[in-house]
């Protein structure tokens, strides 16, 4: 069974009830000082399956732990304000290991620069990335740069990728994500996807600006 928020995880949710995190002002602390590696240690793991063909023996023990694992996590869940995952700004992808790793190397009002590896987890086939983690990539990173350009919230109204060449694995990869233009409340966002000078893809987006509260 889950355990109940705490206090200030409680004021947290409902500070937020109906909208975003209003700042970028985030605890680079909580997980504590090895949770960066631990988020590592789960994405290796999801590699690992996805390459692996186990006996029936080691899928029965794997499940065994994994039961155990999940069971200690069960314990100490609380609510997106207040889960490490996905606000860790000082880990790759915000330590959200529902996105693909990326690393931030430049970002601001005229946008955003990061490399990115995909590994045997985000396989698509034959060697290639998926086509949908690109995609997921591009959301990401294309709504922090529209964010970052209003000094706002945005959700994703429309995006669409083109898949110019193959995208591969385990090779450092760079994404550029720009806003094009604003008018009002829309904001057009731009992206590329390079291996060295080669266009893997390219995104064309649309987010829309939130309004306060707006959920």
């Amino acid at each position: 069974m889950s355990a109940q928020p705490d206090v200030e995880s409680a004021s947290m949710t409902d500070a937020h009830e109906g909208g975003f995190r209003p700042t970028f002002d985030i605890s680079t602390e909580r997980g504590g000082p090895d949770y960066g590696e631990f988020v590592g240690q789960v994405r290796e793991f999801m590699d690992r399956v996805r390459a692996a063909l186990p006996t029936a023996e080691l899928t029965d023990e794997l499940l065994d732990q994994l039961r155990g694992m999940n069971e200690k996590l069960a314990a100490v869940e609380t609510d997106e304000w207040t889960s490490p995952a996905g606000t860790r700004i000082d880990l790759p992808a915000r330590g959200n290991i529902t996105l693909p790793p990326y690393d931030v190397v430049d970002a601001g009002p005229t946008g955003v620069d990061a490399t990115i590896t995909f590994t045997r987890f985000n396989l698509g086939g034959n060697g290639a990335a998926h086509g949908g983690f690109v995609a997921l990539l591009f959301d990401d990173l294309g709504g922090m740069a529209g964010a970052l350009n209003i000094q706002g919230i945005c959700r994703t109204a429309y995006l669409k990728v083109d898949y110019r060449s193959l995208t591969p694995l385990d090779r450092e990869l760079k994404v550029h994500c720009w806003v094009d233009r604003v008018e009002r409340r829309k904001v057009f966002v731009r992206g590329t996807l390079h291996e060295g000078d080669r266009l893997c893809a390219e995104m064309d987006a649309l987010f829309i600006q939130l309004k306060p509260g707006q959920p």
